[in-house]
């Protein structure tokens, strides 16, 4: 097998059959990837004429272009070896694979923010202490209505905003 190789990525040219392929969700996992790994393998390119041309590793090279790079590792392949294989996407055990991967990502992320947001809920009541100045009694009132006697919190935000301003409070 040929060895990797450093080429120019302004040099390579993608077919536009391969151009038509991108999904912008793969070279943004992959992006990812290369930011902290980097790149692990490397594309597949032929020589035609004085130019590189694309065989293998169109969503590797988008993603090096995405981040910037402007030199890519890849492997020059003869023409007689240079068969295109099936991008990922075309291969459904792999697309599978991609989705359950990125479902158990986002129930990791959830599950994670579920917890974050239960320990701060913690950290506040136990830091909040009670009240130490006197309220005013509404039950003491004979003019205060039934409804204002009795504070309910409220569920939505347009509750809470009718509320402050049946009462006289700012928003």
């Amino acid at each position: 097998m040929p060895k990797p190789e450093s080429f120019p990525i302004e040099k390579i040219f993608v077919p536009t059959k391969q151009k038509k392929a991108i999904k912008p969700e793969i070279v943004g996992e992959i992006a990812e990837s290369i930011l902290d790994i980097g790149q692990q393998a490397p594309i597949s390119v032929r020589l035609d004429g004085d130019r590189l041309v694309l065989v293998e590793g169109l969503h590797r090279l988008e993603a090096c272009k995405a981040l910037g790079e402007t030199t890519i590792l890849g492997v020059l392949v003869p023409v007689e070896l240079a068969q295109p294989k099936p991008l990922l996407s075309e291969r459904p055990e792999v697309e599978a694979e991609r989705i359950k991967m990125a479902r158990l990502k986002q129930l990791r992320l959830e599950k994670e923010a579920a917890e974050a947001s239960i320990a701060a809920l913690k950290s506040v009541s136990a830091t909040e202490s009670p009240r130490t100045r006197p309220t005013k009694a509404v039950r003491d009132n004979p003019k205060a209505s039934p409804g204002r006697t009795a504070k309910s919190t409220p569920k939505t935000l347009s509750d809470w905003i009718t509320q402050q301003k049946g009462s006289g409070g700012r928003y």
